[in-house]
Parts: structure tokens; C-alpha cells; sequence
């Protein structure tokens, strides 16, 4: 009987010291993460570009995951830092200050997967974050079912370029999350053979390229105040070149906004899903 409270008592002490944490985010990606696993009540504060979910939207900012602003960040008093892998800068300064930091990666979809697994033992919710990578994983396995013995288009994802021209195009690459997640969907990136994660690209290799579909969020800066104004200007842009690429011509050509082409977290399998139907409506 004394066995088993000790038993009790060694599961329930991280549990609890897990649920005492302030924690700041640095990144959507971590944000959504910690939210997705019942850690938001413990959300102190979060990055410029945090929009989801809408509580995450309300809480104070400490700059973006590129320049953290780490003085305010130690006057936080934070019991954890959730900062990306490669700002190894900011994160050696946070340390010097003795604040603890939990260094995560979101390149690749196995990075995700990954992220979501470390979060969850840093907070105490190891179940919810192992039942969490198990509902993606089933929702990839259902969209690659549905595309099966489908058509293989091909798909270019704009991720930024020249307000209002296009000129100065930036494509997902191979090294991108996003170059699996058209994969999953069905579809192959006509820019998969580049090994950067986003390459630059120029009109002409649009056209030499000729992709069955463009989905072009280049122009979208801020998310969450794109009008329908705006998202017409984008189409009407392309429909300069409508002789001369097929996504154009076909009506397969589609401006976005939304922050789950841009946010490698929980939310990836709605974005696979709806690469799905860009692909084949």
C-alpha cells in the first residue's frame, strides 16, 4: 500500500510542477502547439505573428521568433522559453539571464511531429501530445487514401514576392514542410527538385514550369485583415498571363490568407486537406 502512494505521489509531483509553468512562446508554430495540448492557461506572452487560437491573439508580444525581445521576455519571469533551434544567439543570451529554454525545429513535417512530443513532456501532457500526433497522422493517412488513383498535378506555392507585381517570387522548395503536405494531398511541386526550403523564382520559370495549379500567398502580408478586394487584385494580376500558364487559363489559380500555410503545427492536416481540394475540386 506504502508502494503505491509512493507510485501516486512520483506521477502526480510533474504533473503539478508542470501545471505551476509561465511560459512564453516565440513562434505561431509553438503557440498553437501548446494551446492544441491544453497548455494555454499557462501562456504568458507570445510572438508578433501569434493570431491562433483567439486567446493566443489577446496576450502581450515579445517581438517575432527571429528577434525575441529577450529583456522583456526575463521581466516575464518566465518558468520556460519556447524558442526555435537555429536563433541559438537569443537562446545562449536567455540562458546567461537563467531562464530555461526548450529549443524546438518546424522545417520539416517529422520536425512537427517532434515539437509536439517535446512540448508535451516540458509541460506534463506526454498522453495529449502522443494523441495529438496520432489524429494528424490519421487525418494524412485519410486525404492520401482519397487521392489514390488520382491524376498527379502539379502545384506551385507562392510564399512571397513583390507586393502587387510579379516579380521577386518565392516558391516552396524541397526542404519546405510544405513541399510534404502537397505530396500528402496528391499533388507533386513543380519546385520539389530545389533543395532550399524556399527558392526564388521569376516569371519565365512560371511559364517554363506551367503548373496545374498556383496557390500564390504572396501578397499577403498580414492574414488577418485580407479583404476580397484584395484577394480579386491577386487574380486579376495573374490573369495577365492567362495565355501563357496553364493554372491561369484552367481557373485553378488561388490567392490565400489563412495562417495554416504558414504555421508547420497541429494545424497542418487542414492544410494538407485543403491543398486536397485545390487540387481537385
Amino acid at each position: 500500500m506504502r508502494l503505491s502512494r509512493r507510485l501516486i505521489l512520483m506521477c502526480l509531483v510533474p504533473a503539478l510542477l508542470a501545471g505551476q509553468q509561465r511560459i512564453v512562446s516565440t513562434a505561431p508554430s509553438f503557440t498553437e502547439t501548446l494551446f492544441a495540448l491544453g497548455g494555454g492557461k499557462r501562456v504568458v506572452a507570445v510572438s508578433t505573428y501569434c493570431h491562433f487560437p483567439p486567446e493566443a491573439d489577446k496576450l502581450p508580444r515579445i517581438g517575432t521568433y527571429l528577434t525575441p525581445n529577450v529583456e522583456a521576455i526575463a521581466q516575464l519571469r518566465p518558468d520556460l522559453v519556447l524558442v526555435h533551434a537555429e536563433q541559438a544567439q537569443q537562446n545562449a543570451q536567455m540562458q546567461r539571464l537563467g531562464l530555461k529554454t526548450l529549443a524546438l525545429r518546424n522545417t520539416t513535417l517529422a520536425d512537427t511531429m517532434q515539437s509536439i512530443a517535446l512540448v508535451g513532456a516540458a509541460i506534463g501532457a506526454t498522453a495529449q501530445a502522443k494523441a495529438l500526433e496520432q489524429q494528424i497522422r490519421g487525418r494524412f493517412a485519410a486525404i492520401e487514401k482519397t487521392s489514390q488513383g488520382k491524376p498527379r498535378r502539379t502545384l506551385l506555392f507562392i510564399v512571397g514576392r513583390t507586393p502587387g507585381r510579379l516579380e521577386g517570387m518565392i516558391a516552396v522548395g524541397k526542404g519546405s514542410y510544405l513541399n510534404e503536405l502537397i505530396r500528402i494531398a496528391g499533388g507533386r511541386n513543380v519546385m520539389g527538385d530545389s533543395p532550399l526550403a524556399y527558392p526564388h523564382l521569376s516569371m519565365e520559370g512560371v511559364m517554363r514550369l506551367n503548373p496545374d495549379v498556383i496557390v500564390d500567398m504572396g501578397d499577403m502580408s498580414v492574414t488577418g485583415d485580407v479583404t476580397k478586394a484584395h484577394i480579386d487584385a491577386v487574380r486579376a494580376l495573374w490573369e495577365t498571363q492567362r495565355g501563357k500558364v496553364r493554372a491561369v487559363r484552367e481557373k485553378r489559380l488561388y490567392p490565400v490568407a489563412a495562417d495554416i500555410f504558414v504555421v508547420p503545427g497541429p494545424r497542418v492536416a487542414e492544410a494538407a486537406e485543403a491543398f486536397q481540394r485545390m487540387l481537385f475540386p
